[in-house]
């Protein structure tokens, strides 16, 4: 009973049917059929790495042109046979070689690393997930320098260089293998008709050993290409992505800022619910019991000033519920939970003291973790731009997006804008930081592009199920 039901298992079956049986037959067929579609698949990916192996290494080859130039260059004062160029052309010739050329190489680096992220998650689901960190330098040349000369872009090149070798060789080993050998087989068998219709019996030892050595190939090519496939994909994942300790102890480091951060944050949100309550509520409940109290001592002497005492007090009672309920609103707000996100912003909207434009197109409400991060981070931008931004005007969007890869996931994205100063900055107390830790609490991202004198835009793409 052991060995038959390990059979089972492996066969497909739970009929108890051998693999060898007539009722077995149909399953074997469709499992092998399954396998050799896998392999065509395989075989026509690695078609796809090796014609990709190509353009990953023009990078390194426009980079060795230009060593090459600047090695002309620098040995030709002592060629005399290297006939001397003029100082405009050298000029003109410096510029496209040690300026052009390089930046075009990075440039094509890191779109061939970006097309192998998107191959490596559309194909396999392999995505990495790593904090961007949306409060950098709106600094442009800063940026650029960065994007161009920084530690990433020669990564690129040499991702570039190394995917595009393993393209080229161990893929195209595995293509060749299959193709050619199939062509040939194919060719053969075309060849061996005209042979016989010819009538020339001694030309068929050719056509013959192609025909048994064609599908030998191409069978082979099969057999590798589904180790081909994982050492790419190993390969890539080394290159393209940090190790796994790399990844886990900068994700520590930065959970541990950011819970510093929100622990701060929590206790300065206490500590301003607490100042509420003392200078407003507090103040109003002690007046409301000091009136209660007059108006008791002088119901039975003068009814009347007790009846304009209680009349003071119902009205000091609504104030406090008032200002309790404004304390409640800024925790989360009965709106928000009773009718979504799209009631909600309207009415923080219309507590700014800016003219706010809010456009919501929601088909169906997010998840409420989603929703109550959303309106916290329109809220808090709402108060940071009606502090430091001097606007005249704010647009607040709400929208889904949609995501179609097989591993991705829909967003709730916000976005507030506005005409104000512009040049945000995290270190003066602006609260961005607060707003990131928010959003990263629940693996979204928050951007913010704000220079100077030209406004801000802050977007905030929330996992729509987060």
């Amino acid at each position: 009973m052991t060995g038959q039901s390990t059979h089972d298992s492996v066969s497909g079956g739970g009929d108890g049917a051998s693999p060898l049986s007539p009722a077995g037959l149909p399953r074997v067929a469709e499992a092998y059929g399954a396998t050799w579609r896998v392999r065509l698949v395989e075989v026509l990916h690695l078609m796809t790495s090796l014609a990709l192996a190509l353009f990953y290494l023009v990078p390194v080859f426009m980079l060795i042109v230009s060593a090459t130039w600047i090695g002309f260059a620098l040995t030709a004062p002592w060629q005399p046979d290297v006939p001397r160029r003029e100082p405009g052309q050298l000029v003109v010739d410096a510029v496209a070689f040690l300026v052009a050329l390089p930046v075009a190489a990075i440039l094509l680096a890191r779109l061939a690393c970006r097309v192998q992220r998107n191959r490596l998650d559309n194909v396999f689901g392999i995505v990495e997930t790593s904090p961007p960190d949306p409060l950098a330098e709106d600094n442009p040349l800063l940026r650029a320098s960065r994007f161009l000369l920084g530690r990433d872009a020669w990564s690129a090149i040499v991702y570039s260089t190394v995917a595009g070798a393993h393209g080229l060789l161990a893929a195209g080993v595995v293509v060749v293998l299959v193709v050619c050998g199939g062509a040939a087989a194919v060719g053969a068998l075309v060849g061996i008709v005209f042979v016989l219709v010819q009538g020339a019996p001694g030309d068929l030892v050719g056509p013959l050993v192609l025909v048994v050595v064609g599908p030998l190939c191409a069978l082979v090519g099969l057999r590798l290409a589904p180790v081909i496939v994982a050492t790419e994909v190993l390969l890539h994942r080394m290159l393209l992505f940090e190790a796994p300790e790399v990844r886990i102890r900068r994700r520590l480091v930065h959970v541990q800022d950011s819970r510093l951060r929100m622990v701060d944050a929590a206790e300065s949100e206490r500590r301003r619910i607490e100042r509420d309550l003392h200078d407003g509520a507090q103040q109003r409940l002690l007046a409301l019991s000091m009136t209660l109290t007059r108006a008791r001592s002088r119901v039975s002497t003068d009814p009347e000033t007790a009846l304009e005492l209680i009349t003071e007090a119902q009205h000091e009672s609504r104030e406090v519920m008032d200002e309790l309920r404004q304390v409640a609103r800024g925790l989360h707000p009965r709106v928000l939970t009773d009718h979504g996100l799209g009631a909600a912003l309207p009415v923080a909207a219309g507590r700014a003291p800016v003219p706010v434009r809010v456009d919501v197109e929601l088909p169906e409400r997010p998840s409420p973790r989603a929703e109550g991060v959303a309106y916290y981070v329109a809220c808090e931008a709402l108060t940071n731009i009606a502090k430091h931004a001097d606007a005249t005007r704010i647009t607040v969007a709400a929208e889904r997006i949609p995501r179609p890869t097989r591993r991705g996931r829909d967003l709730l994205r916000l976005t507030v804008t506005d005409d104000g100063v512009g040049g945000a900055d995290p270190e003066a107390g602006t609260g961005l930081y607060g707003l990131w830790d928010r959003v990263d609490a629940v693996d979204g991202t928050l951007t913010v592009h704000s220079p100077s004198g030209e406004g801000t835009v802050l977007t905030a793409d929330i996992p729509w199920e987060a």
